[in-house]
C-alpha cells in the first residue's frame, strides 16, 4: 500500500471514529421533551418493589416525574428529601408522582429509605427512559429536569430550573397553576 494510501486510510478512520463520537453524544444530549409533546411510555421499578408503567394512569390521572442525577449526592438528597417533606402539599392533588434516576432498584431503594421518602423512586439503569425524555447527559446521569404530564400523556410542563430544598411546594403550585383536581375528601 503507497503512503499516499495509508494516510488517506488513517485519516478516514479517524473521521469515522470522531463522527461515531460525536453521534453518540448527541444521543445523549437530546434536548428533554417539550409542552405538548406525548410523554413516552415507562415501564419502571419503584423504590417500593412496584413497577411503575405510564400507560396505566393515562385517561386516570396525571404524572409528575422529578429526574434527579444520582442518589445519596448533596442536591439529590435536598430535592428527594424536600418531595418527602412537603408531600402533603402534593398529595392534596389527584395525581401520580415519582423521582427517578439512572441508579439500579436496589441503590434507589437504600437512598428511598435514607431521605424518608413516601412516594416511589424510579430506577433506569438501562437509562433508556432518561434518553426518551432526552434527560441523560454526557456522564450517563439524567439531568435535574421535572415533568408534568397530564392524564392524556402530554407533556404540560418542563421545569428545569429545579429548587432542590423547595421542590415539593414547587410541585404543588405548578399542579394548582396547571388546574390538576384536587382529591375529594
Amino acid at each position: 500500500m503507497s503512503k499516499q494510501r495509508r494516510e488517506f486510510v488513517k485519516h478516514l478512520s479517524i473521521y469515522s471514529l470522531v463522527a461515531a463520537l460525536a453521534a453518540s453524544l448527541t444521543l445523549c444530549q437530546a434536548e428533554p421533551l417539550k409542552v405538548g409533546d406525548g410523554a413516552p411510555n415507562f415501564e419502571l421499578k419503584g423504590s417500593d418493589g412496584k413497577t411503575y408503567k405510564l400507560s396505566d394512569f393515562k385517561g386516570k390521572k396525571p404524572v409528575v416525574i422529578a429526574w434527579f442525577p444520582k442518589a445519596f449526592t448533596p442536591g439529590c438528597t435536598k430535592e428527594c428529601k424536600a418531595m418527602a417533606e412537603q408531600g402533603d402539599q402534593i398529595r392534596k392533588y389527584d395525581v401520580a408522582y415519582f423521582t427517578a434516576s439512572v441508579d439500579d432498584p436496589e441503590t434507589n431503594a437504600k437512598f428511598a429509605k435514607s431521605v424518608d421518602a413516601d412516594y416511589p423512586i424510579l430506577s433506569d439503569p438501562s437509562k433508556g427512559t432518561a434518553k426518551a425524555f432526552g434527560v441523560l447527559n454526557e456522564r450517563g446521569m439524567a439531568n435535574r429536569v421535572t415533568f408534568y404530564i397530564d392524564k392524556n400523556g402530554k407533556i404540560a410542563a418542563v421545569d428545569q430550573k429545579v429548587n432542590t430544598e423547595q421542590h415539593g411546594k414547587d410541585v404543588a403550585a405548578k399542579l394548582k397553576d396547571l388546574g390538576v383536581s384536587e382529591k375529594k375528601s
